[in-house]
């Protein structure tokens, strides 16, 4: 008689994926923002206006592209508080170029180079003299701002071109707006990148175990100052998009930025404490705030009340996966 091999054990992940993706926070995303848009829709005879619904998606598309950035950084064990500043340098410096004669291909290189520039500054603070990547984006966010402050005080940049507005203000087809648009391309490219290259693999192996991952042959540093870079070109991109939109730059632009698109990110799934997170996640949690902060507009809540929201909002989602983990240990 022959042997009969034992039979072989299968992952949960594997043997029910259907139960995996149920139970999946992006799944619990899905069912909070669909009670969400039910409530506005109740709350507000306008919500559901197609075009209503077109400026919802200025509320969060900004934020967002500068959250796909950050998610990766996040992921890797890293964070950025500068992304606001960012994007007041980068506006003021667009400002200057307007006020000497610049073209809207000049404005939209100087905001994202700009950008690109401040996260690289970050990236090489970070990397080559090894500071901590929250000391280091606390004191930028105050030099970049700063020098935004010491060079417009209490003035505005104003005079863009009118071509320049279609960034901000135009539309690719019917109420899809260009920052829609973009916002929807960038997530496709950021998934692809964190969960279908080997880049995005070394992402989540830094921040599991960035020691583990050096002596895998992982370039911990370069990858890192990577990302910092894509963080800043993300706030170049966003410092362009909310200037068109507004028209105009002060200094005081973007404020609590930072503090918006960190709360995608964490309520997206992203660890705060890094090596887990995904795409999906970031791009539910952006509509969810979209629908919130638009909701609340509708109902004329004041901007202070949404902001409170916001905070407290950050602090359950980092809150809530400590809770769950003591809980399951006490049991």
């Amino acid at each position: 008689m022959t042997d009969t091999p034992a039979p072989r054990h299968i992952p949960d992940r594997l043997d029910k994926p259907l139960s995996s993706a149920i139970f999946s926070w992006e799944a619990l995303l899905v069912v909070v923002a669909v009670a969400i848009f039910a409530v506005n829709s109740f709350a507000s005879p306008y919500f559901l206006d197609p075009w209503s619904l077109s400026d919802l998606t200025f509320n969060f598309t900004e934020k967002a592209l500068i959250a796909f950035a950050m998610a990766l950084l996040i992921i890797s064990g890293e964070i950025d508080l500068s992304v606001a500043a960012i994007i007041a340098l980068a506006s003021t410096m667009m400002g200057m170029a307007v006020q000497a004669g610049a073209g809207t291909p000049v404005l939209v290189a100087v905001g994202i180079l700009v950008g690109l520039g401040c996260g690289a500054f970050n990236g090489l603070l970070v990397t080559r003299l090894g500071l901590p990547s929250i000391v280091v984006t606390i004191g930028t966010m105050s030099l970049f701002r700063g020098v935004a402050f010491i060079i417009l005080g209490d003035q505005a940049y104003k005079g863009y071109p009118a071509s320049f507005a279609f960034f901000g203000q135009g539309y690719v087809w019917w109420v899809v707006s260009f920052e829609l648009m973009l916002f929807l391309v960038a997530a496709i490219i950021y998934w692809f990148v964190l969960h279908r290259t080997s880049f995005g693999r070394r992402v989540f192996a830094i921040g599991n175990n960035p020691i583990a991952a050096q002596f895998s042959g992982v370039r911990v540093d370069r990858i890192k100052f990577i990302l910092f870079c894509l963080t800043g070109l993300m706030s170049g991109i966003a410092s362009v998009l909310i200037t068109s939109r507004l028209g105009s730059t002060r200094p005081s632009i973007a404020q609590g930025y930072e503090l918006e698109a960190i709360t995608m990110v964490v309520l997206g799934g992203v660890s705060i404490l890094g090596g887990a997170g995904s795409i999906l996640g970031v791009v539910l949690a952006a509509f969810i705030m979209g629908l919130v902060t638009f909701g609340l507009g509708l109902l004329n809540v004041p901007g202070i009340v949404m902001s409170i929201f916001i905070g407290l909002l950050l602090i359950i989602v980092i809150a809530l996966p400590i809770l769950w983990r003591r809980l399951r240990g006490g049991r």
